[in-house]
């Protein structure tokens, strides 16, 4: 099976997910910039959401580079994860030339580990877009691997998935099973085939579309409260691309 996991910041775009057929949910907030940890509130809201639901943990909009103070909020996030009982965590941290901060990943992957003990199973790693931002991204697989991760979204070194095909196969292919590869970024139904032909066995998208303005939005807007354009995410999307997943099995 091909598994769709589905970035979602709201209440409303976790319904939309389970409506439409994803398989696994990645829980954010502020996907205008990328996504950021989301409140302690959503997260305690999908306790009892029927599918794995995977934290971003991610403190502050930017770059990967992260003060020790903000070191510790990732770790006090995996734990957060952990103790809501979610699948999983979704982490990744860079070095001050751009590499992966593998010592500090490193910390971060025991911390997981250790936390699994207590709760009785392992909390799923994955490994952010920070490694896209390695110049060897060869070399940030094998560390990768090497610390335990079980998969890595990546875009391919790109700023959007197509256009990191050949990467994407290449890192497939080098992974060889021993981590997985999560295609994201750019992912629709006019994407996807190409992304699916890289042999990859799961894909990771937003599936979201522009919503109709409500009344009253456009004062909301002009004092920056709503986003323009105003995205949600949307379940025909998210039906749309499990279709197609399921065609290609």
């Amino acid at each position: 099976m091909i598994r769709l996991e589905v970035c979602v910041e709201d209440l409303a775009g976790i319904d939309a997910a389970i409506a439409g057929g994803a398989d696994r949910i990645e829980l954010c907030s502020a996907l205008s910039v990328g996504g950021l940890t989301p409140a302690g509130s959503l997260i305690r809201a999908v306790a009892d959401v029927p599918l794995p639901v995977h934290l971003l943990c991610r403190p502050r909009a930017g770059g990967f580079i992260y003060t020790t103070a903000e070191q510790t909020l990732v770790a006090d996030d995996i734990r957060t994860a952990a103790e809501a009982g979610l699948a999983g965590a979704v982490i990744g941290a860079n070095d001050p030339v751009g590499h992966l901060d593998t010592s500090l990943l490193a910390e971060w992957v025991a911390l997981a580990r250790s936390l699994a003990v207590d709760r009785g199973r392992p909390l799923s790693l994955t490994l952010h877009r920070a490694f896209d931002l390695c110049p060897d991204l060869t070399k940030a697989l094998d560390e990768a691997i090497e610390l335990g991760f079980d998969r890595i979204l990546t875009s391919g070194g790109t700023p959007k998935a197509i256009d990191g095909i050949a990467t994407l196969a290449d890192l497939h292919r080098r992974a060889a099973g021993r981590i997985g590869i999560l295609p994201g970024s750019g992912i629709d139904p006019t994407t996807l085939p190409a992304i699916l032909a890289t042999g990859v066995d799961e894909v990771h998208a937003s599936c979201r579309r522009p919503i109709a303005e409500r009344a009253g939005e456009m004062t909301e807007r002009r004092f920056g409260f709503v986003a323009d354009p105003n995205m949600a995410t949307d379940a025909g999307a998210v039906a749309t691309l499990k279709a197609m997943l399921r065609a290609h099995e």
